[in-house]
C-alpha cells in the first residue's frame, strides 16, 4: 500500500492548537439551525454532532416537502435561522456524472444560488456552503492548495458538478464584498463510512469497489472488472471526520477564503482495491477495463488552512475506516440474504 502524507514535518507544529471535538463551547445553544440534506450519508452525522454540541433547535428540510430547485422552498427553509449549512445536492459517480452532466448542473446550481440568496434576504447570520474538491482544475499540483481553484477547467466528467458548486464560492465572496454577507466555503474530498450510497448507479469509488468486490467473492467470481487502469489517485476521508470539520468551521471560521477539508494524504486506485480485496477476503483476479475513464489523475488536498483556521486535522486511520465500512456492509448483506432464504443475486448479474 502506498498512502502518501503532505507536509508531515508540520503536524507535530500544530498538534498543540488542535480543539477536542468533546469540549462543546456553549455557541450553539438558543441557535436556530438549518441543515439541507441533513438526513444523508455526511448531513446525519453533522446533526448528530451539532446536537452533541449542543443544539437543540435544528431543522432539516426534506426533500418531499421541501424541493429547494424551487425558490419559495427555499424561502420557507431558511426562514427564522440564525445558521445555515448547506449540504443537500445531486451526486454520483463517475458513470452518473458521465449521464447527467445538466442535471447535476443545474440541480446543484440552482439550489446553492436561490438558498443563499433567501438567506441573505430572511436574515440568515451565516451561511456554511460545502463545496466539492471536484471543483479543482483537472491539473492541478498535490497537494492541492486553495489558490490553485481557478488555474484551470476540472475533470470533464466532474465539471458541471463541480463548476455548479464552484459558484456558490463565487456567491459567497460576492455577497460578502456587497453585502456584509457571512458566508464561508468548505471543500472536502471524497468521504466514506458506514452507510454510504452503494447504489452501483450512483455511488462513489469506495462503496461502488466494496460492493463490486463483494458481489464478486459471493458469485464464486475468478474476478472483478475495475474501471481505469488504477493510476490515478484519490485523498478519502472518513464521514465522521467531515462532520466534525464542518461543525467546527460553522462556529469558529468566518473568513472569506475557501478551506480544503481532507486528511492530507492520498492513494491510488490500485492501491485502494488490493487492500479491498484483501479486507474482503476476495483472492480472484482484478480486471482493469482501460476504456473506462480514470478521471481526474491526481487528487491530494494541502490541509493547513484548515489546522489553522478552526484546528481540524482528521483523526481516522484510513485502513481503519475502510475495515468498519466494509464491516457494516457486510453485516447489512448477510442480513439481506438471511431474509431472502439464503441468495441474494449480485447486482452485475441481473
Amino acid at each position: 500500500m502506498s498512502v502518501k502524507a503532505h507536509n508531515p514535518e508540520e503536524r507535530p507544529k500544530r498538534r498543540a492548537a488542535l480543539i477536542p471535538r468533546e469540549e462543546a463551547s456553549g455557541f450553539w445553544r438558543g441557535q436556530r439551525v438549518v441543515v439541507t440534506g441533513g438526513a444523508g450519508f455526511l448531513g446525519s452525522r453533522v446533526v448528530a454532532q451539532l446536537r452533541e454540541q449542543g443544539a437543540t433547535n435544528v431543522f432539516v428540510p426534506r426533500s418531499a416537502d421541501l424541493d429547494l430547485r424551487a425558490r419559495e422552498n427555499c424561502r420557507r427553509a431558511v426562514e427564522g435561522a440564525d445558521l445555515l449549512i448547506h449540504l443537500a445536492a445531486k451526486v454520483g459517480g463517475i458513470g452518473f456524472n458521465r449521464e447527467n452532466p445538466g442535471t447535476l448542473f443545474y440541480d446543484n446550481l440552482i439550489m446553492g444560488a436561490q438558498l443563499m440568496e433567501e438567506a441573505r434576504l430572511t436574515g440568515v447570520r451565516k451561511f456554511v456552503a460545502v463545496g466539492t474538491v471536484c471543483a479543482y482544475p483537472k491539473f492541478t499540483r498535490v497537494p492541492f492548495r486553495e489558490e490553485d481553484l481557478w488555474e484551470g477547467y476540472p475533470e470533464e466528467t466532474n465539471a458541471p458538478y463541480g463548476l455548479a458548486k464552484k459558484m456558490l464560492l463565487v456567491q459567497a465572496q460576492a455577497y460578502r464584498q456587497q453585502y456584509g454577507f457571512n458566508a464561508i466555503y468548505l471543500l472536502p474530498v471524497n468521504l466514506y463510512g458506514p452507510g454510504d450510497n452503494f447504489d452501483p448507479k450512483s455511488s462513489h469509488v469506495i462503496p461502488a469497489l466494496i460492493r463490486k468486490i463483494w458481489e464478486a467473492k459471493v458469485a464464486g467470481s475468478e474476478s472483478v472488472n475495475v474501471w481505469g487502469d488504477g493510476s490515478a489517485s484519490r485523498e478519502f476521508l472518513f464521514v465522521e471526520d467531515a462532520a466534525t470539520a464542518i461543525v467546527r468551521a460553522s462556529e469558529l471560521y468566518d473568513g472569506a477564503a475557501p478551506i480544503n477539508i481532507g486528511s492530507g494524504s492520498e492513494i491510488t486506485i490500485r492501491d485502494l482495491v488490493h487492500i479491498l480485496c484483501r479486507l474482503l477476503e476476495f483472492d480472484g483476479q482484478i480486471q482493469w477495463d482501460t476504456t473506462k475513464p480514470n478521471g481526474q489523475p491526481r487528487r491530494g488536498l494541502e490541509v493547513s488552512r484548515a489546522r489553522d483556521a478552526f484546528g481540524f486535522e482528521a483523526r481516522t486511520d484510513f485502513l481503519s475506516g475502510l475495515q468498519k465500512t466494509c464491516e457494516w456492509w457486510t453485516q447489512i448483506m448477510s442480513n439481506e440474504i438471511e431474509r431472502q432464504g439464503g441468495a441474494l443475486v449480485p447486482a452485475f448479474a441481473r
